[in-house]
């Protein structure tokens, strides 16, 4: 593909999506919403926002995308999951409505509303080594959390009490938080160097 503006979609069912439509576009990708099957093979990288997983989840089947998403994330499509787009990449879930599925692909187990009601949210700093200074201003706001990673799966951020709210493997990136909230891009630009190495797309010069 030429140029250096890799197509990247957020899946647009329910959720935060203009947020993140809105960072990808600042980051110089050809942001788009993806609510059909036929659009999701249109892009190089996915977003899946934060919103209520089990609802992404009935919509994406009711859509029949969730075949499809399953298949490109199996199949190596980089994606960004943050908050219920974690969930949605996690292979294991505590906690889940009957009959909740997620589309899989990290090894990890995580729980939903790990951290109480709406009420609870709360705001932290974390130290994120891969990124480096400064931290990350990190929200939650019905956050899940990563109780287990399995040996592909590598943790990049912990609370103080150890438990991992940030995780990477291969082409997947999965954050508890919101970053597209706080005005913090590092996120969104690790992975879109993922889309554009897989896309192969040069990034844009400074």
């Amino acid at each position: 593909m030429a140029g250096n503006s890799p197509r990247v979609g957020v899946l647009a069912l329910q959720g935060d999506v203009r947020e993140h439509l809105r960072v990808l576009a600042d980051l110089g990708a050809d942001a788009r919403p993806v609510r059909r099957a036929s659009e999701l093979a249109e892009v190089d990288g996915l977003v899946l926002p934060g919103g209520e997983s089990s609802v992404i989840d009935k919509l994406a089947r009711a859509f029949d995308l969730f075949d499809p998403l399953r298949a490109a994330i199996a199949d190596g499509l980089p994606v960004l999951g943050t908050c219920a787009g974690l969930i949605l990449l996690a292979d294991r879930i505590d906690g889940a409505i009957a009959g909740q599925r997620t589309f899989g692909g990290l090894d990890v187990r995580v729980q939903r509303n790990a951290f109480g009601s709406q009420t609870q949210s709360f705001e932290t700093d974390l130290a994120v080594p891969v990124l480096g200074d400064p931290p990350v201003h990190a929200v939650f706001i019905r956050a899940p959390v990563v109780t287990e990673t399995g040996p592909d799966a590598t943790p990049l951020a912990t609370l103080p009490d150890g438990r991992v709210v940030a995780v990477e493997q291969d082409n997947l990136l999965g954050l508890a938080f919101h970053p597209e909230s706080t005005g913090e891009t590092r996120f969104h630009a690790r992975f879109l160097g993922r889309v554009r190495t897989r896309a192969g797309v040069s990034a844009p010069a400074l």
